[in-house]
């Protein structure tokens, strides 16, 4: 590691090993585990994380030989995935920006938000509303070391450890309740996560069990990696590949899903227009300025609203 990463990654080594009240009520329960989650890796050099290939993927530094490597194993098979990863913050930043703009939505929730990156969620939607409440949360120590350290800059803001597969959800825990009030419309995130909850979790089902907890008038975004199917043969062809290169190359997950199983993300939810589709279909900021590569394709995302209840009806005698 270059001399100011190693600084960074020795200070949240040092912070991710005391002990930690909050992340004590944010476990993930033993049995999930055994049906095939895959623990957090944390400050383990020997093995990839998730989240430092993803560092890595956006050129940052907080990241080990064991991450690079295993991004140079994916890009073997797709060597413009470090722009579906540029590709997947631009969304992030557009719906943000829409959501805490136009649709007015002032705190957020940012599950599985990972290490801090440039323009994280709580700048972007604090540029719209600097009275915006975020909590980030991700089940991985170091990025919790790492987004106490350098994302908490203001009292709105706060990073806790926490999982996305907790019983009751997150929505339920007192650590997340302490800085969001949950009986308020609430921007849930959850981008670039599911891909890796493993089927035998159902990510479907996991993600109802948050709509079905929030409240009117709160709004869903997701990206997640694509399996086109028979939509297009030849780029289903590719994500088995990249599926391949996650899951035995990589960082031991990274599923690509086809629209219709992603499309049970939203039950119960309004999609806004235009829907599921790539990221760089989703109000795009601008004309494309070149082609895209197979794999930029590989992803979708959309944003679903819980609809407010219709207002009674007035019958007139």
């Amino acid at each position: 590691m270059v001399g100011s990463n190693r600084n960074h990654l020795s200070d949240a080594h040092a912070f991710a090993s005391k002990p930690n009240l909050e992340s004590n009520t944010m476990s993930s329960p033993a049995a999930r585990r055994e049906a095939g989650f895959r623990a957090p890796v944390g400050v383990d050099t020997t093995r990839a994380s998730i989240a430092r290939v993803y560092d890595y993927s956006l050129d940052g530094k907080d990241n080990y030989p064991v991450d690079r490597a295993a991004l140079a194993a994916i890009l073997e098979v797709a060597p413009g995935q470090r722009e579906v990863s540029r590709l997947n913050r631009r969304w992030l930043h557009r719906v943000v920006r829409y959501l805490a703009g136009s649709a007015g939505i002032d705190q957020f929730l940012d599950v599985g938000a990972g290490l801090p990156t440039v323009c994280n969620t709580h700048q972007v939607a604090q540029q719209e509303n600097r009275d915006v409440q975020v909590v980030y949360v991700d089940n991985d120590p170091l990025c919790c070391a790492h987004g106490r350290a350098l994302l908490e800059e203001n009292a709105n803001t706060h990073y806790l450890c926490g999982d996305l597969l907790e019983d009751g959800t997150l929505l339920e825990n007192e650590g997340v309740s302490r800085y969001l009030d949950p009986g308020r419309p609430i921007g849930l995130i959850v981008c670039g996560v599911l891909h890796h909850v493993d089927d035998s979790l159902d990510p479907a089902a996991v993600v109802r069990g948050y709509t079905d907890r929030l409240a009117n008038g709160s709004f869903v975004a997701i990206t997640s990696f694509w399996a086109p199917a028979d939509e297009n043969r030849e780029l289903h062809a590719l994500a088995k590949r990249l599926e391949w290169a996650f899951t035995e190359m990589g960082v031991g997950s990274g599923w690509y899903r086809t629209r219709e199983q992603q499309l049970e993300y939203f039950g119960g939810l309004e999609l806004i227009e235009p829907g599921l589709v790539g990221l760089a279909d989703w109000w795009p900021a601008g004309p494309l300025t070149r082609p895209r590569w197979p794999e930029e394709q590989l992803i979708l995302g959309g944003v679903g609203h819980k609809p407010l209840p219709a207002p009674p009806r007035i019958h007139f005698v």
